[in-house]
C-alpha cells in the first residue's frame, strides 16, 4: 500500500511540475507561446509603399513570434476597412483620415464602422502632386471615392477650387503613374510614403516635379482638417530641382476587434523591439511616440498592453 501511495504522489508531483511549467510567464516581449494564429494583412497596390513595407513587416512578425502574418495586396484604405469589417482580413493599412471617416461614418462611409481598432501609426504619407510637365492641365485625382480623391478635394478646396475647375481624371494609383509616363495626363495626386516606388520608377527616366503648397493654404487646410500635417519632401528623394512643401496623413495599421490580445501584442512587439532588423527604409521613421499618437480611434488591447510596458498610455474602447 505504501508503494502504491508513493507512486501516486510521484505522478501528482509530475503533473504539478508540468502545470507550473506551462503556466509560467509568457508575457515577455515576443510572447512566443501565445497568439499562435494566422492573420491576413491587407496592404495596397504592388507599386506602393503599403505593399512593400507591409510584406516586410508580415515576415518580421512571422519570423519572431508565434503569430503568422500574410501580406496581401489591397485596393486602398476604404477597401481595407471594408475587408476588415467583412472578415476578409484581420489587419490592414489605412490612411488616418480614412480611418476617421470610417469610425465617424463620414464622406466615404454612410454608416459608422467601429468593429476595428488601432494597432500602431507607422509613418507619414505625403500628398504628392506629381508631374512631368510644369504646364498642368489634366490631373488624376484618384479613383472616385478613394482616399486620394478626398485628399485631392481637400487640397483643391483650400485653394478655393473644386474638381469642376480642373480637367479631372479618376485613375487609381498604378494607372495614374502609367498615364503620366505615357503623356496621357499632366499631373497626378499620389498619397503614399515618399519615396514611393512608382514615382521613383517614373523619375529614373524623366525629370519629375512635385507641386509645392504655400504656408497660408496649408494652415487653412489643417485648420479645417486637423489630421493633416505640414511636411517637406527633400529634393534628394526624387532628384527634384528643390525641396517641396506639402501635407501628409498618418499610415496606420488597424485590426479587427476580435483578433486576440496576444496576437496583436506579438505584432507590435515584433516590430518595435526589432526595428533594426526590418529590411525597409521606412524603419527609420518608426517611433513609439508616433505609434501611440492616435487619439480619435481606440487602440486594440494587445497594442495597449505593449505600450503600457513602455510607460505609454493609449486610448482603448470602454
Amino acid at each position: 500500500m505504501k508503494r502504491i501511495i508513493a507512486m501516486l504522489l510521484a505522478v501528482v508531483m509530475v503533473f504539478a511540475l508540468c502545470a507550473c511549467s506551462n503556466g509560467g510567464d509568457n508575457g515577455g516581449t515576443d510572447a512566443k507561446d501565445d497568439g499562435k494564429v494566422s492573420l491576413d494583412f491587407v496592404t495596397g497596390g504592388e507599386q506602393g509603399t503599403y505593399y512593400a513595407f507591409g510584406t516586410v513587416l508580415a515576415q518580421q512578425v512571422s519570423d519572431k513570434t508565434s503569430t503568422s502574418v500574410t501580406a496581401l495586396s489591397g485596393n486602398g484604405s476604404q477597401a481595407n476597412v471594408e475587408d476588415i469589417a467583412g472578415g476578409n482580413a484581420q489587419l490592414g493599412f489605412v490612411q488616418s483620415d480614412v480611418m476617421s471617416y470610417a469610425y465617424n461614418g463620414e464622406k466615404l462611409f454612410t454608416e459608422k464602422v467601429t468593429d476595428f481598432s488601432v494597432v500602431a501609426a507607422l509613418y507619414m504619407e505625403q500628398v504628392q502632386i506629381v508631374t512631368l510637365n510644369p504646364d498642368i492641365k489634366t490631373v488624376s485625382i484618384g479613383a472616385k471615392g478613394s482616399g486620394v480623391y478626398f485628399n485631392a478635394l481637400d487640397l483643391l478646396g483650400a485653394y478655393g477650387l473644386t474638381e469642376n475647375d480642373i480637367k479631372p481624371e479618376y485613375l487609381n494609383f498604378g494607372d495614374s503613374t502609367d498615364s503620366l509616363k505615357d503623356g496621357k495626363i499632366d499631373a497626378a495626386f499620389v498619397v503614399a510614403g515618399a519615396p514611393t516606388p512608382a514615382v521613383q520608377d517614373l523619375s529614373t527616366g524623366k525629370q519629375v516635379y512635385l507641386v509645392s503648397l504655400d504656408k497660408d493654404h496649408i494652415d487653412s487646410l489643417i485648420a479645417s482638417n486637423p489630421y493633416y500635417k505640414e511636411y517637406t519632401i527633400s529634393k534628394e528623394v526624387y532628384n527634384t530641382p528643390e525641396d517641396v512643401t506639402t501635407v501628409a496623413v498618418a499610415a496606420v495599421v488597424i485590426a479587427r476587434n476580435d483578433v486576440s490580445e496576444a496576437a496583436i501584442y506579438n505584432f507590435v512587439s515584433a516590430i518595435f523591439n526589432n526595428i533594426n532588423d526590418i529590411g525597409h527604409a521606412k524603419k527609420a521613421e518608426l517611433s513609439l511616440d508616433f505609434a501611440s499618437s492616435i487619439t480619435n480611434v481606440p487602440y486594440h488591447p494587445g497594442a495597449a498592453k505593449y505600450f503600457a510596458e513602455k510607460d505609454i498610455t493609449v486610448n482603448t474602447a470602454a
